[in-house]
């Protein structure tokens, strides 16, 4: 478990800033089957009370939303090609809507055999899926490196059994940099946590502000600690909104 007097030795406050899938909420066979425990929701609106709170994905704005219902906090979608700040304004990336149907149409052929493999559009991106047939993995990154090389507007952004084709302009760590020129994340000592290799350009640069960097889960990583699943860092969310409770009643 992360010890509390680490985060608040400092005296500076605290950011935080969670991805979604296998680290808020454990990931499922389908996109759309997965969820976060009430109390994992629970624990981030008392955390979000007192502390600068913001999620930073690969899903789009309005899935995250779903799933942090009843909360709508600050976040990045699409890996920081959408956003919405702290005031609610809603900023996106945008691409030529030629290029992007032009791209949806060659990755929809390429797939129709496929019914095993799954394509997710998420507006400017998109997510080729694999978990259900990991022998295609070498036929999935083929497809996706071959797009990327003909469309420089896209980067590939392999993941836990997906590869995505964002905007190249688009990172995790981007967006930390964005929220934390902001209030309430300006002045801020961050801490992020994430599972999976589009995570590690947020951790990059959270380190680089000397925050915590938390890695969940097993795999290389430039995080600082870690924490060995979602189960984990549900507990210790819930931990932490306990231990951080006794300074929020004398005003720290």
């Amino acid at each position: 478990m992360i010890d509390l007097d680490s985060l608040t030795s400092s005296g500076q406050p605290l950011a935080f800033f969670f991805d979604l899938d296998g680290t808020l909420a454990e990931l499922q066979p389908r996109p759309e089957q997965v969820f976060i425990p009430a109390e994992t929701l629970a624990a981030l609106e008392q955390l979000a009370r007192h502390h600068g709170v913001a999620v930073v994905s690969g899903r789009p704005l309005a899935e995250i939303d779903g799933f942090t219902r009843p909360l709508q906090l600050p976040a990045a979608g699409v890996h920081g090609a959408e956003w919405r700040d702290p005031q609610g304004e809603i900023h996106r990336v945008t691409l030529d809507a030629a290029v992007l149907a032009q791209v949806g149409a060659r990755l929809e052929a390429a797939l129709a055999d496929h019914p095993d493999l799954l394509l997710e559009r998420k507006s400017v991106a998109f997510a080729l899926h694999y978990r259900q047939a990991p022998d295609k993995e070498a036929l999935v990154r083929e497809l996706a490196e071959g797009i990327a090389a003909d469309h420089p507007e896209f980067k590939l952004q392999p993941g836990k059994c997906v590869f995505e084709l964002k905007p190249a302009a688009a990172s995790k760590g981007e967006a930390i940099a964005r929220f934390l020129e902001l209030e309430p994340f300006a002045g801020c000592l961050p801490v992020f946590l994430g599972d999976d290799r589009t995570d590690e350009e947020g951790f990059t640069v959270v380190n680089a502000r000397g925050g915590l960097t938390v890695k969940v889960g097993e795999g290389d990583t430039v995080a600082k600690t870690r924490l060995p699943s979602v189960e984990a860092v549900a507990l210790w969310l819930q931990q932490l909104s306990r231990d951080l409770a006794p300074h929020y009643k004398q005003g720290d």
